[in-house]
């Protein structure tokens, strides 16, 4: 096999090859791509299309081999098992921007599966794969009208820096990573540190000239590697069965798309293909299938539909439910909505609707995962969000399983989102949860307005509110009409869902997903500011739910609190054989870690039992206070009396004429070791020995 490699520079000093013939000589395409020592490995493979396939069955894989950095998976069984986070996020940006450029009607299975060979620990490999993904199908026979380019862009020191190293991009305020044709946006996701508009559009053009270097080297590598491609077989329906759906639907439809409610539209628009079933399927018994001819109804009903939608927002302006293009669905907002959470938050945008819940633990409950791309292997993560998206939020039945792709996808956008405003230094771990109760368009959007909501609920002190938004698009021809906050119906039927949220101050994150072969960077830019507009409009009701954050965290939640004692009181507090930290963790329940410059740190429970460990702890570090009463326990008995431990690893000794306020014939009539028992500081002598009384106790006890 005969290796062909192309190379070509991005940005400061970064090369990347693209090499194809050397590795998975029988696939359709397959190629590596190279950044410093970082090499991923992507081959492309096509089937036929399956039996009553009505969709593109593209797959597109990515995993991460442990060997590419030199170490072992963790766990008992050494090996990769089911993909990560990462792994499935990354799937996810290389299907997106692949998925709008084959034709049509084209419905064979495709694979596209990439592979981490070899990582330098500093480049990532993401946009690689994603390149990658673009490479191997420009070298197959498929039909693929691309290639695209892949990039990342970072934001240092107020220069754009396309594919930063994870050194830099430590520095960087912002995580884009932009995939496209020459001068086309198809894909676009990131987060910012409150970037501008305008910020944002700058990175996108830096963006868009790596992008046509890189599509340059694929074509040129194609012409000396590429196959020819093939003539597809395309899925398409009959003309003739086309124009009778129109001429059924004509008339009948119309009322039905425009009808506000989701179910309600849902439910006329199957009674009329019911009828439109009924009919051709009478008329056209004897030359199709049933099973293919239903088939080709249901994809001519669904284009009848989108033809209908789509006209009428193009020459009339007409949305589904009534609204202008730039108008935002009913807005409402409530906290404190569940008594025994730490934060919780209803959000709701017309028929979308999110329940959010804030949890706040401590370091234990970090999110750990194994990292090979970069030197840390252990990757710590103290704020994280999840999302989840139940069948009963469409009305629907369906398998109850666990999280998928669109899931982790949806949830890593909104976590994304809030984190840009987490406080830095923050001593609690929080975890966000957003149970999506009702969707019609853009959940995810919803999930960072309720999780900003729930945080303030929580009394988690984050910089600014965050809101989010997504903006349609409608195209045909040089026609074009955007949409502020798209419904369901308008995502499917659209050609665009371009989701930004952000603070007042600026945006925290982004993603955009096409069904075109892209738009302008000038119309996306005229998308974020329609965004902008109604995200202010948004955080004005989520402001008057809830301004800022609560001044102190709900009674329920854990507590955590710094405690400085002197260095040479440390060994008190620990004790010998670290009795005395043992006996005050084990007596309330907290968790206490003790640094060496004499810093406490105390996890309790709730406010009660803060208190409790913190009076424990000047117990043991202060002074016996002369005239206060104690709590103690007996530890010894003699004949002249009892010494009594009233402070952890603090003891004193009560005399026989103490125990009581009457003569006392033994100390062993009042007392034994381990006997509870209340006594008075009543002096210290010059060697510091602590004089108890118990009988001053009683007095002023009763």
């Amino acid at each position: 096999m005969t290796e062909k490699s192309v190379s070509f520079g991005i940005g400061k000093n970064r090369e990347i090859t693209v090499s194809t013939g050397k590795l998975a000589g029988l696939a359709n395409g397959s190629c590596t791509v190279r950044m410093g020592d970082t090499i991923v490995f992507t081959a492309a493979c096509s089937g036929p299309a399956r039996e009553g396939a009505d969709f593109f069955p593209l797959q597109v894989d990515y995993r991460e081999k442990f060997s590419a950095s030199g170490l072992f998976p963790g766990g008992y069984i050494k090996r990769e098992g089911r993909p990560s986070d990462k792994e499935i996020l990354i799937c996810r940006m290389a299907d997106r921007p692949i998925r709008p450029l084959f034709p049509k009607g084209f419905f064979n299975e495709v694979q596209v599966q990439s592979m981490l060979l070899s990582c330098d620990q500093s480049n990532e490999p993401d946009v690689l794969s994603m390149l990658g993904a673009s490479v191997a199908l420009t070298l197959s026979d498929m039909p693929f009208h691309g290639p695209i380019g892949a990039v990342r862009v970072g934001l240092i020191d107020g220069e754009f820096i396309p594919n930063p190293t994870n050194e830099e991009m430590e520095k960087s305020s912002l995580d884009l990573i932009y995939a496209g044709l020459a001068d086309k946006v198809i894909m676009i996701e990131g987060d910012a540190d409150e970037l501008s508009e305008e910020q944002l559009k700058e990175a996108l053009e830096t963006a868009n000239e790596a992008v046509k270097k890189q599509i340059a080297a694929q074509e040129e590598l194609a012409e000396r590697a590429g196959k020819e491609k093939i003539e597809p077989e395309l899925n398409l329906v009959p003309e003739v069965i086309e124009a009778d759906v129109d001429e059924f639907c004509s008339g009948k439809i119309e009322e039905a798309c425009f009808i506000p409610e989701k179910e309600a539209r849902g439910n006329a628009l199957n009674a009329v293909y019911d009828e439109l079933e009924k009919e051709l399927c009478e008329k056209y018994s004897a030359k199709y299938e049933e099973k293919d001819l239903i088939f080709k109804l249901k994809i001519a009903f669904d284009e009848k539909v989108k033809k209908t939608v789509r006209l009428a927002i193009l020459k009339e302006g007409k949305r589904s439910d009534g609204r202008k293009a730039d108008e935002v669905r009913t807005l409402n907002a409530e906290v404190g909505y569940l008594p025994r959470t730490h934060g919780s938050a209803i959000f709701s945008r017309g028929e979308t609707q999110a329940l959010v819940l804030t949890t706040l633990g401590s370091s234990k409950d970090v999110q750990i995962h194994d990292s090979i791309t970069t030197e840390d292997k252990s990757v710590k993560k103290k704020f994280y969000l999840h999302y989840n998206f139940p069948n009963y939020s469409v009305g629907e039945v369906g398998r109850i399983t666990g999280p998928g792709r669109r899931e982790i996808g949806h949830g890593n956008l909104a976590e994304r989102s809030l984190a840009k405003v987490m406080p830095e230094e923050y001593q609690y771990t929080v975890r966000c949860v957003s149970e999506i109760m009702s969707s019609n368009g853009s959940t995810s959007m919803a999930s960072v307005c309720g999780g900003s909501l729930a945080l303030m609920d929580a009394g988690v002190p984050i910089k600014n509110a965050v809101a989010g938004i997504s903006c349609g698009l409608v195209k045909e021809g040089d026609e074009t009409v955007l949409l502020t906050d798209i419904l369901g119906s308008e995502d499917h039927f659209g050609d665009m869902d371009f989701k930004v949220t952000g603070s007042k101050e600026g945006i925290t994150a982004f993603q955009l997903d096409l069904k075109l072969d892209g738009i302008s960077i000038d119309m996306l830019y005229e998308a974020m500011l329609r965004n902008k507009t109604a995200r202010m409009q948004i955080l004005e009701v989520m402001n008057g739910c809830i301004a800022e954050p609560r001044s102190d965290i709900s009674p329920y939640a854990p507590r955590i609190e710094d405690v400085k004692i002197k260095s040479e009181k440390i060994g008190a507090l620990i004790g010998p054989g670290g009795k005395v930290i043992k006996e005050i963790c084990e007596t309330t329940g907290a968790e206490i870690d003790i640094e060496d410059d004499g810093t406490v740190h105390i996890f309790a429970k709730d406010k009660d039992n803060m208190n409790e460990v913190k009076d424990m702890i000047d117990g043991v570090i202060g002074d016996p206070e002369i005239g206060k009463i104690y709590r103690g326990t007996v530890v010894a008995v003699k004949d002249f009396g009892a010494f009594v431990e009233f402070l952890p690893g603090k003891e004193g000794f009560v005399h026989i004429s103490e125990l009581a306020n009457y003569r006392v014939p033994s100390v062993a009539d009042i007392c034994k070791a381990g006997d509870k028992m209340s006594v008075k500081v009543t002096g210290v002598d010059g060697r510091g020995r602590v004089r108890l009384s118990r009988k001053d106790a009683l007095a002023e006890l009763d």
